[in-house]
């Protein structure tokens, strides 16, 4: 029996310790009063074993006196059996055995398998259907269906081959009800996928897998516009699978898809090869739609709005000189009139010729004149709305959006809320707008054909201004064009529009835990995160625990020194000089650099590897079975090596060595290693790491204490998600790795996310996505990851958040009494929390926090729909209070 089985069925594979025995093999009195009816002490000790180990092992043994003899003793000495030797003559008569095993089973309600395996093998089909786990974790969770229903355990080969066999049928259930939604034609059309068209050197389906080269630029948002229209042609989400089988079955079979060779796909029967094809494509049709409104987000950031800022500050500055210097003469000339008022008497106006003569003392009447058609050309009327020169800048880019604005709107099918309904609505007519032609000159058009409820603010003269139609008759096609787009863009961004066959650009709002689903879960979440039904005595104990901690830091303020707070109600602290490092940390760090020994890195991996087995199983094959390769820890250990010392295969390989050969490598590398499966195998580094050298990891800590932060690299080549962020990258585009470690490991969880983004938006996607352990209790981070929000939602989630933030200066507090005193720290208490706010928010709060905590709905996402533009709106408002 290996160590994973024996755990599994209760079995030591270890002698106990004498805690696990006071726990495990304790006798109550009813167990004694049944022992004491036996005769003679050999049989008392007997029967007492087999009470244990049946309630310990979950099976009676074949061999009764097959335990540690520690266990044999501690019984013994419950039962004041003074030689516990005597229990060897309990197996001298057969029968004995049995008949204590059937009374046992009678007194204590035990079943026999047989009794309960057809519930089991539904339990197991159901589980198997639901989620797809691994033989192993079905396995182990079977054991403990049986344990709670006081059954007995059948042999380990038993129950893993009833395990085995229904998983199985229900893979192949699986492949059946996907393979029955299919038509003749529609399979016909599957099956083309994996075959490469004349002139063509790769098949549709890695064609669709790979994608437009993800640059920002219209011809590219096109190329992915047409594939969207190509993968949803087929029409494959509209079959319902969904509705069917289970997300996180059709999840599975797109993984493969996504990874697996055409070949390879191919060569799997009928069943296998349609059901996989077919939960590709409908998840092709998602990443589709998230992949060119990525790139359509890209656009409109870096080459269109970002660069039309620049380009007008640009122009701005390049006007400012001559513009300062017509202003100047126009000032002398003003300041000449003034000064006529004072010509003649009271009674007595100057002449106009007099007052020329004064101006064109300072500066000739031809200057002035080119002074003022040099500020008419460039300063709009004082009671014209704010310009907005980089408006004006993007209609001279029209082309570089007229092609995708044609095909955006009728090939991706979008959603809107009351705010972003009258957007989407012009924008669904914009195609038949742009492909007007009429006798009015380019660009215009008439005024009748566009929405003018959606024109609003400074686009409205660049719309509306053509000076040869000051009636608005007509309008400029570009400009308008350009103000749908910008403002369809921005309610994208807030989930106002969304695009339901997305996965990044739905609407959150429709994923929140609702109606029957939310009751059924709200008893369970509630009490894991300790919120009630009714806010009121939470709210009052915050704000009883707010106001004690202003009183008790305003006291210790007042004899702190190295605290200073000034007239603005402004914390400044006093610099903390570094401390230079003593001669014995020095000598400690020497010492213990001396005594590491000096291995390669691969040796490394394969030592450890050697300590924990479930590190190699984590990798499993993309295609679901089993692999047959010899020797895979070392192709695992090669392929770990090459990647973590980014130097590729070539250091690494070695002819001749089957496991090392470049081939075996590359294969290994893409069928073995997934995010899903490199998480699975950081989970027991993470337990190992904790269990290792005890005494010195609870020193560090018990893993409940986490930090967040983000490391940003430079990305060379195209990418959605490389941004530019002149603080961080200079001229060149970057990525953030926001990356979470605690005080036991590093490497916890991580994300990849855009350059520009705040850290704030994902922290809390991060502490929920960690490869193993529990979730912290403790959160640390620093400024770039904190927001009140994001404060609140964790709060609310259970985790404490200690943010370290610069700047304290900035920084204002905020208190729920508004006539408190705090002393010193009363004007810098100056923000007002109202709690009638929050307790009228608590059922919406409860939703949001409930979605999040239970995975219904990314912290991104609600993050996203709880502000507007970096301002948080009034639900999340009220989760910030």
């Amino acid at each position: 029996m290996t160590d994973d089985e024996a755990s599994a069925y209760g079995r030591y594979a270890e002698v106990p310790s004498r805690a696990d025995l006071e726990r495990v093999f304790f006798l109550d009195d009813e167990d004694r009063a049944l022992i004491e009816r036996r005769r003679g002490e050999h049989m008392k000790l007997g029967f007492g074993l087999q009470l244990v180990t049946v309630r310990w092992a979950g099976t009676f043994l074949e061999d009764p006196l097959d335990v540690p003899a520690s266990v044999v003793d501690f019984v013994a000495e419950q039962l004041a059996i003074a030689d516990p030797s005597c229990v060897k003559r309990y197996t001298e008569r057969t029968k004995t055995r049995f008949d204590h095993q059937w009374e046992i089973r009678r007194v204590y309600g035990l079943k026999e398998f047989g009794t309960v395996e057809a519930e089991l093998r539904a339990w197991v089909a159901a589980r198997s259907w639901m989620t797809g786990d691994g033989p192993k974790a079905i396995f182990t969770d079977a054991v403990g269906w049986l344990r709670d229903r006081d059954a007995l355990l059948p042999g380990v080969t038993t129950l893993a081959r009833l395990v085995t066999h229904v998983r199985d049928e229900t893979t192949r259930r699986l492949w059946r009800v996907l393979e029955g939604l299919l038509t003749v034609g529609q399979r016909y059309v599957l099956d083309q996928l994996l075959e490469v068209p004349p002139g063509s050197r790769v098949s549709d389906l890695e064609r669709w897998r790979k994608g437009p080269v993800p640059r920002a630029s219209g011809p590219t948002i096109i190329k992915a516009l047409d594939q969207v229209a190509e993968v949803m042609g087929l029409g494959m989400n509209q079959l319902g699978a969904d509705r069917l089988v289970p997300p996180r079955r059709l999840a599975e079979l797109a993984k493969y898809g996504m990874s697996a060779d055409a070949s390879q796909i191919r060569r799997h029967r009928d069943g296998r090869r349609l059901a996989t094809l077919l939960a590709t494509v409908a998840f092709l049709e998602a990443k589709s739609v998230d992949d060119t409104l990525e790139l359509l987000d890209l656009l409109m950031t870096t080459e269109l709005l970002n660069k039309a800022q620049t380009a007008a500050d640009k122009d701005k500055v390049r006007k400012h000189p001559k513009l300062a210097k017509a202003s100047a003469r126009l000032a002398v000339a003003v300041e000449a009139l003034f000064d006529s008022d004072s010509w003649g008497g009271e009674e007595e106006e100057p002449r106009v010729s007099e007052v020329w003569e004064a101006i064109e003392a300072v500066i000739s009447r031809a200057e002035l004149r080119a002074a003022l058609v040099l500020v008419n050309e460039n300063v709009l009327p004082a009671d014209a709305a704010d310009p907005e020169d980089w408006r004006s800048e993007l209609i001279g880019r029209y082309s570089t959006v007229s092609g995708l604005l044609k095909l955006l709107p009728k090939v991706i099918s979008f959603g809107a809320n009351a705010e972003g309904a009258p957007v989407l609505a012009a924008m669904r007519r914009l195609p038949g707008v742009l492909a007007y032609r009429g006798r009015l000159p380019a660009p215009l058009i008439p005024a009748r054909l566009i929405e003018a409820a959606v024109v609003t603010g400074p686009w409205k003269r660049l719309v509306f201004g053509h000076p040869a139609f000051e009636d608005g008759s007509a309008v400029n096609r570009h400009a308008y064009a350009f103000c749908l787009l910008e403002q369809f863009h921005r309610h994208l961004k807030r989930r106002e529009i969304y695009a339901e066959a997305s996965t990044k650009w739905r609407n959150p709002q429709a994923r929140l835990l609702d109606g029957e689903v939310w009751e059924a879960v709200r008893p369970d979440v509630l009490t894991a995160l300790g919120l009630p039904e009714d806010p009121q005595p939470l709210l009052a104990d915050h704000a009883r625990v707010l106001d004690i901690a202003y009183r008790e830091a305003g006291g210790r303020l007042e004899a702190n020194a190295e605290v200073r707070i000034d007239e603005a109600g402004k914390i400044h602290l006093t610099g903390v000089k570094a401390i230079e490092e003593p001669p014995s940390l020095i000598d400690l760090r020497n010492r213990t650099t001396a005594m590491l020994p000096r291995v390669d890195l691969p040796e490394v991996i394969l030592e450890v590897m050697s300590w924990e087995p479930r590190l190699v199983e984590a990798f499993t094959a993309a295609s679901g079975g089993r692999s047959r390769l010899e020797d895979l820890p070392t192709s695992i250990a090669a392929c770990l090596a090459a990647q973590s010392m980014n130097v590729g295969y070539r250091p690494i390989a070695k002819s001749g060595v089957p496991a090392l050969e470049r081939s075996r490598l590359s294969h290994v590398f893409q069928n073995y290693f997934r995010p899903e499966t490199l998480s699975l195998a950081n989970a027991p580094l993470v337990d190992w790491q904790a269990g290792l050298a005890l005494a010195l990891a609870q020193a560090w800590g018990g893993g409940m204490v986490a930090a967040v932060d983000g490391m940003r690299f430079v990305v060379p080549v195209p990418a959605a998600f490389a941004r530019p962020n002149r603080k961080f990258f200079g001229s060149k585009r970057g990525m953030t790795w926001l990356n979470a470690i605690n005080d036991q490991g590093i490497g916890r969880g991580a994300k990849i996310v855009t350059g520009t983004v705040r850290d704030s938006l994902h922290m809390v996607d991060v502490i929920f996505g960690l490869d193993g352990g529990d979730l912290p209790e403790i959160v640390v981070s620093d400024t770039g990851s904190y927001s009140d929000l994001t404060f609140g939602l964790l709060e609310l989630l259970d985790i404490s958040y200690r943010p370290a933030l610069a700047d304290l200066p900035d920084q204002k507090g905020w208190r729920i009494e508004a006539g408190a005193d705090y002393g010193p720290l009363n004007t810098f208490a100056r923000g007002r929390i109202d709690l009638r706010k929050v307790a009228r928010m608590w059922p919406d709060i409860l939703r949001v926090v409930a979605s999040i905590y239970t995975g219904t709905v990314r912290a991104y996402d609600a993050v996203t729909m709880l502000q507007r533009e970096g301002h948080p709106t009034a639900l999340g408002e009220a989760i910030a209070a």
